[in-house]
């Protein structure tokens, strides 16, 4: 379980492919796509996280900037395309799926501006006039407004295609307080079958000709119809941190915490320093530079260059992750800069998750609905990990002196084993007293079903050549121990110690360290001795022990040779005191088994011993 989870909103930055973006006259939009059309700089961190191996990125755009690329670099984590289920494309409905509510309505749009009785409503609660009162870019609005407005006092009024009321007004003629509070009584006002996501107050300052917004936008949201995944982290009792427009989008409802921001760098900024304070929870960060600046000014270049600098933050945020923390990063909509329209368009959207339960390198496809993002929020915060009850209990074998067979993992790894061998093998174990028996996989079940609680079950993972991908592994380890195995020997990648990729072997014995454990079974790395040199033994030894692994194991017996009283006083002297060995491989008499145990190991490996 994570104990803090950084969800990080690119607000806009779409990846295409939405399958019902001709609904909403967005065929063809690829906010990605088309800020990867600008250069071929890379993205070193972003694309570590996964982001150019997501399913479906088919646009010509992509594949020209992947094929520039000089090296490719392998994701870390989990990686996912998502498509919208609700019926919208703006930021609060995208926020709301994400937090676990959907929204089977859009809401409403004013492509004619908004009718007379709305427009009277206001301009008796406010006491002001308004101007314009249709769909408008918002840089053009006080551009052509601008200067009525400071003449006559009156506010000006506007929408866009997406459902949102907004209302510019100069700050030296409508103080920031006045503003926001017209909003506010705005946001009464548009309620029922007028029940707009947003209601925006839009500061500008300037002279005519030269007016520019400033970072004093306030958002004046709907509240979500039911409870998000923020109101359920609120009330059980964890943090619910908001950095960026979060507080607005969610009406401040189920948070602790408000961080407001000016913009993407003060976004980033404030992120990275949550990262140094210890909570227990959700810190919620939406960038809106992507979406205000870029993406509805058709600003490509801004765009990527936005795109640059969080990518740079992003390996100080990976860096500052701790061993209990998530990392997510998605986004709420497109907003496509190289499209005609300024408007948001209907993408599905990245999902790139980092950290606690996801340092595994996978492609989770394409995935329906952004409220899959609250369920792994939830899960990761507030689920539990049950430990199996094996039996016999696991790691209570206690080896008598007296007999050199309750050392022993008797096994039966051959190829061409059967059901009734492995009947046989626990028998003759239950008979001999061995510590388990040790057999393939597909057998775990079975052997579970013959032992009747008589004898630990032991297996094999990555067996015998330890290449598979740490994926493959991890599942193996997972699925031995639910079919009942509860004790895991696994092979290392021995490929990545000869390429001197040992932070990978590290990471790859950790994960399913963890995993094993997390199931309340043992783990048993095999470094398959004969293939190693003596400084590749004792780093080895060393990284085992850093994995908190249980014990370490000479050989998988299918090497050119197996255990070796040499390696066995090696690895005593460079592992931890809390790490047991268990040598294997070529020990078919008592003397040789003894010699092994005199030596430092504690448990033998052997298919021959007791016939």
């Amino acid at each position: 379980m994570a104990k803090r989870v950084f969800l990080i909103v690119l607000d806009s930055f779409g990846i295409g492919n939405a399958p019902d973006a001709a609904k909403f006259n967005d065929e063809g939009s690829n906010t990605l796509a088309a800020v990867l059309s600008f250069s071929n700089d890379p993205y070193p961190n972003l694309s570590k996280m996964g982001l150019l191996e997501i399913d479906g990125e088919d646009d010509p755009r992509i594949i020209s900037y992947k094929k520039a690329q000089d090296t490719v670099i392998s994701p870390i984590g989990s990686y996912a395309r998502i498509r919208e289920i609700s019926a919208g494309k703006d930021s609060t409905i995208g926020h709301w799926e994400i937090a676990g509510v959907i929204s089977e309505r859009p809401q409403p749009t004013y492509p004619d501006g908004f009718p007379d009785e709305i427009m009277e409503k206001l301009e008796k609660a406010c006491g002001r006039g308004f101007l314009c009162n249709k769909p408008y870019s918002g840089t053009d609005v006080i551009r052509d407004y601008g200067e009525e407005h400071m003449k006559t006092g009156k506010l000006i009024i506007y929408t866009s295609a997406d459902s949102v009321l907004q209302i510019a007004a100069h700050e030296d003629i409508v103080p920031l307080d006045e503003l926001y509070g017209i909003c506010a009584k705005a946001r009464e006002i548009m309620c029922g079958d007028h029940a707009v996501g947003r209601v925006i107050a839009r500061p500008f300052t300037g002279e005519p000709g030269n007016f520019t917004r400033t970072e004093n936008r306030h958002d004046f949201s709907l509240a979500a119809p039911s409870s998000t995944m923020l109101d359920i982290l609120k009330n059980e009792g964890y943090d619910v941190i908001s950095i960026g427009k979060i507080y607005d989008l969610f009406a401040g409802r189920g948070l602790t915490e408000s961080n407001p921001t000016k913009g993407n760098t003060d976004g980033i900024n404030k992120t990275i320093a949550m990262m140094d304070r210890d909570f227990s929870g959700l810190c919620f960060t939406n960038l809106v530079d992507f979406d205000m600046k870029y993406g509805h000014r058709n600003d490509i270049e801004g765009y990527a260059v936005a795109m640059h600098e969080f990518d740079d933050a992003l390996g100080k945020v990976l860096a500052k992750l701790r061993t209990d923390d998530l990392l997510i990063i998605t986004a709420d909509h497109g907003c496509d800069p190289s499209t005609p329209s300024t408007d948001h368009s209907r993408e599905c959207i990245p999902l790139l998750i980092y950290g606690d339960g996801y340092r595994t390198p996978c492609n989770m496809g394409e995935i329906t609905g952004f409220n899959t993002i609250a369920g792994i929020v939830l899960t990761s915060l507030i689920g539990r990990s049950y430990k199996r009850d094996f039996c016999p209990a696991a790691d209570t074998n206690s080896p008598d002196p007296g007999n050199i067979m309750s050392y022993v993992d008797l096994t039966n790894l051959k190829t061409t084993a059967s059901e009734k061998d492995i009947e046989e093998l626990i028998e003759r174990a239950v008979s001999l007293g061995t510590a388990s028996v040790c057999i393939p996989p597909c057998f775990v079940k079975d052997a579970v079903r013959f032992s009747k609680g008589r004898m630990a079950v032991c297996t094999v993972i990555g067996f015998p050549n330890g290449y598979q991908t740490t994926a493959v592994k991890l599942f193996e380890a997972k699925d031995a121990c639910d079919n009942g195995a509860s004790e895991i020997d696994m092979v290392i990648n021995i490929n990545f110690v000869k390429s001197g990729r040992f932070d990978e072997v590290y990471n790859e014995i950790k994960l399913i360290a963890d995993a094993v454990h997390a199931k309340g079974a043992l783990l048993k790395v095999i470094i398959e001795t004969c293939d190693l040199t003596e400084d590749e033994k004792v780093r080895l030894c060393r990284i085992v022990s850093d994995a908190h692994a249980d014990f370490i194991k000479t050989s998988t017996g299918f090497g050119s040779s197996g255990a070796k009283a040499e390696d066995i006083i090696l690895m005593r002297k460079n592992v931890d005191p809390e790490v047991r060995i268990k040598a294997a491989g070529g020990i078919r008499t008592s003397e040789s088994a003894k010699e092994m145990i005199g030596n430092g190991a504690v448990r033998i490996g052997a298919s021959r011993l007791g016939s």
